[in-house]
């Protein structure tokens, strides 16, 4: 493109424009602070040692912050060679001892008056055999039976063992569950404190703290070719069939022992698998009478006599749920004696002959 012709160059350029007021002179210089903050030499070595001074600072926290994490991992997991170092394992111990003695509590509020109270079996089938315990008590087994109740076992719907958990209706949740295995499945070589359920405090007797051991042995070996242990149990002391006064399974009842009509006449009751009168008293050298009422609906229960050295003085006939009956005993010396129910031997008292 050429340029046009007749001007002069300085002529083609834009006509200057006189302002229309002064500029302040202020406006374009720094205020005075700036010239303060002027990078001199002392100021950029300052600047040099702050930022060495970071860095120390910065290696020294990601320093503290890597033995942190070192201390603490072998505080939480151990020092490898130091035994009884993991605090994890301590704690992880700590709440098994304690999930047992909450166990305990459990069996022996819930469990103890059918199946014992060591486990020996009574109304419910035994706990405490090694066998049992090594194939077929495992925590699954137990926890599905528990869950679901006796129905699991035999496919009865109408058994004994009721449900516990409180997902089906039970008055037992998760954790107590959980705290009853770990009771039934404890081994025998430890040793748990009794304590109270409400304070958890060790109860103490006679100035000793009240202490259990589990019953399973962790060395138990089934012999080979043992019998396996059957899925499905039936107790004897189970209620009979309509129109029975025997336990299913047993005989029917013998008449009482023989000691003749009159005399005294005392009186018991069994209601929630206890005698309601804990002491009784009978004339010495005569024979009396008890008259025993089972109020407990399906549960079997008697009265049975054992002197001082345990020996057994008389036995009376079992009556299943909800009865009652009259025995005849025979004329007992004087001297204290204890009363008993055979199928319950938590339902204990004392007869006092006089």
């Amino acid at each position: 493109m050429s340029e046009p012709t007749g001007r002069d160059p300085e002529q083609r350029l834009p006509a200057t424009r006189p302002p229309s007021e002064p500029a302040p002179v202020e406006r374009f210089a720094a205020p005075p602070s700036a010239h303060q903050l002027a990078l001199t030499a002392e100021r950029s070595a300052q600047i040099v040692r702050q930022s060495g001074n970071a860095r120390w600072y910065g290696f020294l926290a990601v320093l503290v912050t890597v033995l942190f994490v070192i201390v603490y991992y072998f505080y939480e997991l151990g020092v490898p060679g130091v035994p009884d170092s993991s605090r994890l394992t301590k704690e992880t111990e700590a709440q098994a001892v304690t999930a047992v003695e909450r166990g305990y509590n459990l069996y022996e509020a819930n469990c103890a008056r059918c199946h014992g109270a060591n486990g020996e079996g009574g109304i419910g089938p035994i706990l405490n055999d090694q066998m049992k315990l090594a194939t077929h008590l495992t925590p699954t087994y137990i926890f599905n039976v528990l869950t679901v109740g006796g129905r699991y076992v035999c496919g009865n719907p109408l058994s004994l063992m009721p449900v516990w958990a409180d997902t089906n209706g039970g008055p037992l949740n998760y954790l107590q569950i959980k705290d009853l295995i770990a009771f039934l499945r404890a081994t025998n070589d430890t040793t748990y404190e009794v304590r109270n359920p409400d304070t958890n405090e060790p109860i103490e007797s006679a100035g000793k703290v009240e202490t259990f051991t589990g019953w399973r042995d962790a060395k138990f070996e089934p012999p080979a070719g043992a019998t396996p242990v059957p899925d499905c149990w039936s107790n004897p002391g189970s209620p009979a069939p309509s129109g029975s006064g025997a336990p299913t399974g047993s005989a029917a009842p013998s008449a009482a022992p023989s000691g003749g009509a009159g005399g005294a006449v005392l009186d018991e009751v069994a209601s929630g698998v206890q005698f309601q009168t804990s002491s009784l008293e009978a004339p010495a050298d005569k024979p009396f009478q008890i008259k025993f009422d089972n109020q407990d609906a399906g549960i079997p229960h008697n009265i049975q006599i054992a002197d001082g050295s345990g020996k057994l003085v008389f036995e009376g006939d079992t009556i299943n749920g909800v009865n009652s009956i009259t025995y005849n005993v025979p004329a007992l010396a004087a001297g204290s004696y204890k009363f008993v129910c055979k199928w319950h031997p938590n339902m204990v008292g004392d007869l006092t002959v006089k």
